[in-house]
Formats: structure tokens, C-alpha cells, sequence
């Protein structure tokens, strides 16, 4: 039995809550939906990259084969379809997604800055 936290959750623990929400509300992107809330929505497209998933129906069923642990991998929502995402999708802007990735990569950064690339090999 699973005892400790999930993989998704622990890699989520880098994103700041705050600082996502205040995107969030800056750019109004929340709208009226109280289902399927914007953070729902990041982590379900999270969800998918981290796992190389290619369609809006395999994040369903991937995440639905985990409905008894959407809590714990940071979802609030409790359950996620294909529809929900694509109308998630269509309306919603994708430039607070933009806005939280500069956001990461600059917190990244200087994490790595002493860190030496490998050459890149010629041919």
C-alpha cells in the first residue's frame, strides 16, 4: 500500500501556490467555473507532459485510473473528462501559463547557474 506522497505531488511542491493564484487573478483567467478551476487545469496539462501523454482522451483516462488520488496529486476537483479540458482549453488564456513558466525558469536559474554544460558534440 502507498504510504508516502505521490510522485506528482512532490515535483508539484516547486510551484508556488501564491504566486500562481496572483497570476491567476491578475489576468482574470478564473472566470465562473468552480469545477474545473484554473490550478486544475495546469496540473492536468502537468500531468500530461511529465507523463508524454498526446490527447486530450488519454489525460482522461490516465487521471481516471487515479480518481481515488486526484486529492493527493493536487487536484480539487474530482473528476476531469476530455469535454472539460477541451472547453478548458478553448477558453481559458494561455498566457498565465506562459507568465508561470518565465516565472520557473527563473527561479530555476540561479539554482543551476554553477553547473557545467556537457560540449555539445559536432558531426
Amino acid at each position: 500500500m502507498h504510504s508516502g506522497q505521490l510522485v506528482f505531488a512532490q515535483v508539484m511542491t516547486y510551484l508556488s501556490l501564491k504566486t500562481f493564484i496572483r497570476m491567476v487573478l491578475t489576468r482574470r483567467v478564473q472566470h465562473k467555473d468552480k469545477d474545473f478551476s484554473c490550478l486544475d487545469h495546469f496540473l492536468a496539462l502537468s500531468f500530461a507532459q511529465l507523463t508524454a501523454l498526446e490527447s486530450l482522451r488519454d489525460i482522461e483516462i490516465n487521471l481516471r485510473v487515479q480518481r481515488l488520488h486526484l486529492y493527493h496529486l493536487g487536484f480539487r476537483c474530482k473528476t476531469i473528462s476530455s469535454n472539460t479540458l477541451a472547453n478548458a482549453n478553448r477558453v481559458r488564456l494561455w498566457e498565465v501559463f506562459a507568465e508561470l513558466a518565465h516565472h520557473l525558469i527563473g527561479v530555476a536559474r540561479p539554482l543551476h547557474a554553477n553547473e557545467h554544460r556537457a560540449p555539445s558534440s559536432t558531426r
